[in-house]
């Protein structure tokens, strides 16, 4: 007989993670995810760009780069053993104007502290000789920048799962959590689970998935739709790897940029406009409840105030690809609007502070039995093996929320 139950809520990647993590540490135990959809990897795993960051973004000392820089190497050896695709490809950061200069050395000593590998500044020649296309005055270079497919390390992580003897439960959503004196009912439509331990990995539901438990209100998730363009066949090899912007530092995403696939088609974007709906891929897609969950949050209404200009730019780029590919050709000029398709598009679950303030690290909470990850964007998939590391200490007393 299992010596307990544990139950983790979403199929993603980093439930998945965490799933297989138990089952490693904790043989005796039954593991049992949760998924409502059909399929794992369906929304934020499934949906995104495939990048394997190496660190250059994130605060010194933040869960961020802490877990990253040891979930990039975890990673690399797991689909080196699985044989999944795995792509050094490297990536540029560039500086177009003098007036970036500042942030980009900024970046760089902010790189140096997170230890990122490789990484160098390059000047406007060996810009063109890394990518010769791109144009800019100076940028960081990260050869160990990568590129995979996390849906398909995601459904290697079921598969590692079940062949330890947990379970993935498809089609199977959570809509009630109920603490008992003998442990945690989970109402699963017609059926209810009775769990010793619950793990919340629920994305862009995260918030109201934890609320079930009686977590607190806040963080909420406020969606953000990233929109993608593909580049045509003709010009997909103008691109050999990876080409950021400069980032904004007062937002957690990084910009429109080009980026390679492993398949070998290269996207650009995405850009980041308000989406109606938790899973609104379309700009036609509305959800009254989540919409109304979004507006009536105060950090919602307070961020909205500091920030509403560069969302009615983000919007027009949306509805324009002129207007769109015109921020994309400041870094490779030969690539417009006439090389471009519209492509597949991904909602990023954002958490806000009540303040308005974009929490930018991961965000983990305990609330006795249950833990919940209230915030995990990128690079969430890169670091998943870790953050399972973490999250499983953090549940047997080993770590804490915070480093």
């Amino acid at each position: 007989m299992a010596d307990r139950v544990v139950a983790i809520i979403g199929a993603g990647i980093l439930g998945l993670a965490v799933g297989r993590e138990m089952a490693r540490r904790r043989p005796g135990d039954r593991i049992v995810v949760l998924e409502k959809e059909d399929r794992v990897a369906a929304h934020q795993t499934g949906r995104n760009s495939g990048v394997v960051h190496a660190g250059i973004y994130y605060q010194p000392g933040s869960l961020k780069a802490v877990l990253c820089a040891r979930g990039r190497s975890m990673l690399r050896d797991y689909c080196a053993e699985r044989g999944l695709p795995y792509e050094e490809c490297g990536k540029l950061v560039v500086a177009v104007g003098d007036d970036e200069m500042p942030r980009l050395e900024a970046l760089r000593a902010r790189a140096g502290d997170n230890a990122v590998p490789g990484l160098r500044r390059v000047g406007r020649a060996e810009i063109r000789e890394i990518e010769p296309f791109a144009e800019g005055i100076a940028a960081l270079y990260s050869p160990r920048t990568a590129i995979t497919d996390f849906r398909r390390v995601a459904e290697a992580f079921a598969a590692d799962l079940v062949d330890s003897g947990g379970e993935v439960r498809l089609s199977c959503p959570v809509d009630g959590i109920t603490r008992t004196a003998s442990g945690i009912d989970l109402a699963t439509g017609e059926e209810t689970l009775r769990a010793d331990r619950v793990i919340v990995c629920a994305g862009l539901h995260a918030d109201t998935v934890a609320g079930l438990a009686g977590a607190d209100p806040g963080p909420r998730i406020v969606p953000f739709r990233g929109e993608y363009m593909n580049v045509v066949a003709a010009k997909a090899d103008m691109v050999r790897g990876l080409v950021y912007p400069v980032p904004d530092p007062r937002y957690p995403f990084l910009g429109v940029h080009f980026t390679r696939r492993v398949s070998g088609t290269v996207e650009v974007g995405p850009n980041a406009v308000l989406a109606f709906a938790r899973e609104g891929y379309r700009r036609g897609d509305f959800s009254l409840r989540d919409f109304a969950n979004t507006v009536r949050w105060p950090g919602f209404r307070r961020m909205a105030r500091q920030h509403w200009r560069t969302g009615i730019e983000e919007m027009y780029g949306s509805l324009s690809t002129a207007t769109y590919m015109r921020r994309a050709q400041r870094y490779i000029p030969a690539i417009g609007a006439t090389d471009v398709v519209r492509g597949g598009s991904g909602v990023r679950a954002q958490a806000v502070d009540v303040d308005g303030a974009l929490v930018d690290d991961f965000r983990i909470d305990r609330m006795g039995p249950v833990t919940a990850v209230r915030n995990a964007p990128s690079p969430a998939a890169t670091s998943s093996l870790a953050i399972a590391e973490h999250v499983v200490d953090v549940i047997e007393g080993k770590g804490t929320t915070a480093i």
